[in-house]
């Protein structure tokens, strides 16, 4: 049976959209607005092509860092013998709760004369900067999306094909290179997307240790030299970059061809016994825990004893408040667009549908620097009196997380036959009661998930906050990077403490909310 969405269904979703579209669209009109003189000299000057080179060479180092982190730590809690599992786990997971400024901040404060290394032990450790600083920080911040990945695909993979190659004459070592590191190139490309995204779209790592990148041109550029034209331009740079990296994704995607021809499911693997390695493993694990979340959690509790006063926790308080209302209002509103993005991609087989629905990915895969100067340009153009408002930036948080929640939605909607759909229709349900009394009902998980996930989003995002939030609006993530940037380690320590804090709890809630291995498999 043919389905076509219902206009109720498919109205928002073209406005959502065109949410995203015309502020873009914009863009590239501000852009080319100006002299063909100036523009010339625009286009052609040289700090182009460093940014260019070094924004693909950070990208390129924190994809091989984090494969080189979480590839072995994903193989140890999937397909070994290592106890207990659960505590690699939260190895794996939990650096994705403290967002890359707070790890930023806290490695800065650890570390140089007067910092919290050279306070408890009398050794100066060198304070992290430039690129390798920057490859440091998103690297330990940023792995948790690759694990995560790869740990679902090593417990997935069908250990009957290593088990073929062994009785071929293949070693262990040929075994996993030829064998299972192939059947691994889905998860990877799947993790490596979102880490590519991430670190495209960051600005407060490189900045905070001093990188040039495309992200942190801008906000420089918008921020401190007032040039909005270079400021477009090097957005469309991004962009351009951006756009290289989704289409180099997925035509590595179109070569994977991996499938079994056995019936029946996959056996569970053996576990590996590590016996004289154990030890090297277990140093590996504790390394990583220590840099991901002892060093910064234990810095931030160091500063936060140095000097605070009540009246810096009424200040936490106050920009909890607000962080948390903020949060709370864009998960509804974005969960709500997604459910009509997941609808049509799930139920409507035409091909305006699909596309509909891919080109709400647009906004997440579009750097937030690079949207949030779109918004910008445009509301200023179109309606001036939206600009600076919380209307304005609880509609980028929504436009740009909004991929995020469709998902879960749309894995609920592929779990819920349509068939309970066309017998509520057919026992007389009208369209919108058979969504309010059956399908609802059945998304109900996948709508928590999604807004759970959109909530840790928001809490945690910096960029469209800076850019478009009102005048005296506070959050957690806004004074950490305030007072980080001046070097105020221990006035930015409650709120750092209370960002991690508030991310750790929902990630958590998240990890127990997803049934495990099973992997989410969506991808923008």
């Amino acid at each position: 049976m043919i389905r076509r969405s219902p206009p109720l269904i498919l109205l928002p979703a073209l406005l959502t959209v065109a949410g995203v579209l015309l502020p873009l669209s914009y863009l590239i009109l501000r852009a080319f607005g100006a002299e063909s003189t100036e523009l010339r000299e625009i286009v052609f000057r040289a700090r182009n092509a460093q940014l260019l080179g070094s924004t693909v060479l950070l990208t390129v180092g924190v994809l091989v860092a984090t494969t080189a982190v979480a590839l072995p730590l994903a193989f140890l809690a999937a397909r070994t013998d290592i106890r207990p599992r659960r505590l690699l786990m939260l190895v794996g997971v939990l650096p994705l709760a403290i967002p890359g400024y707070v790890g930023a901040y806290a490695l800065i404060a650890a570390s140089g004369q007067g910092g919290t290394i050279d306070a408890l032990t009398g050794i100066p450790w060198p304070a992290p900067s430039g690129f390798w600083g920057a490859l440091g920080v998103l690297t330990l911040f940023t792995f948790p999306y690759l694990f995560l990945n790869l740990h679902a695909a090593l417990r997935a993979l069908d250990p009957a094909l290593e088990d073929a190659a062994a009785l071929l004459g293949r070693t262990r070592a040929q075994t996993f290179w030829q064998v299972t590191v192939p059947h691994l190139r889905p998860a990877w490309l799947s993790g490596a997307l979102l880490i590519a995204l991430h670190v495209l779209g960051d600005f407060a790592v490189v900045s905070l240790m001093r990188y040039p990148t495309f992200s942190a041109a801008i906000y420089q550029q918008y921020t401190a030299a007032y040039d909005r034209v270079y400021s477009a331009w090097l957005a469309l740079g991004l962009l351009l970059v951006t756009g290289g990296v989704l289409w180099l994704e997925a035509r590595l995607m179109r070569r994977v061809h991996l499938a079994r021809v056995s019936p029946g499911g996959a056996r569970p693997a053996r576990p590996l016994a590590l016996g004289r390695a154990a030890p090297v493993a277990w140093a590996f694990t504790a390394l990583l825990a220590g840099a991901a979340l002892v060093v910064p959690l234990g810095t931030i509790v160091y500063w936060l004893n140095a000097s605070v006063d009540l009246q810096a926790w009424e200040g936490v308080l106050g920009a909890l408040r607000g962080a948390l209302g903020a949060a709370a209002l864009a998960a509804v509103s974005t969960t709500a667009l997604a459910f009509p993005l997941a609808y049509i991609g799930s139920r409507d087989p035409s091909r305006a549908a699909r596309v509909t629905e891919r080109a709400a990915f647009l906004g997440y895969a579009t750097p937030p620097l690079a949207f949030a100067l779109a918004l910008v340009f445009f509301t200023l153009r179109v309606t001036p009196s939206l600009y600076q408002t919380f209307a304005l930036l609880i509609i980028a948080y929504t436009l740009h997380f909004v991929a995020e929640a469709i998902g879960p939605i749309r894995t609920g909607l592929t779990r819920a036959t349509p068939r309970l759909e066309d017998a509520a229709r057919m026992l007389g349900m009208t369209p919108a009661q058979t969504l309010l009394r059956v399908t609802l009902p059945l998304l109900r998980p996948g709508l928590l998930v999604s807004a759970a996930f959109v909530f840790l989003s928001v809490l945690k995002e910096l960029p469209l906050t800076l850019l478009l939030s009102p005048i005296g609006f506070e959050t957690l993530a806004r004074n950490v990077w305030t007072y980080t940037e001046e070097a105020q380690y221990a006035s930015a320590a409650p709120y750092a403490l209370a960002l991690a804090v508030s991310g750790a709890a929902l990630t958590l809630l998240i990890l127990r909310r997803e049934r495990p291995g099973s992997p989410r498999q969506e991808r923008p």
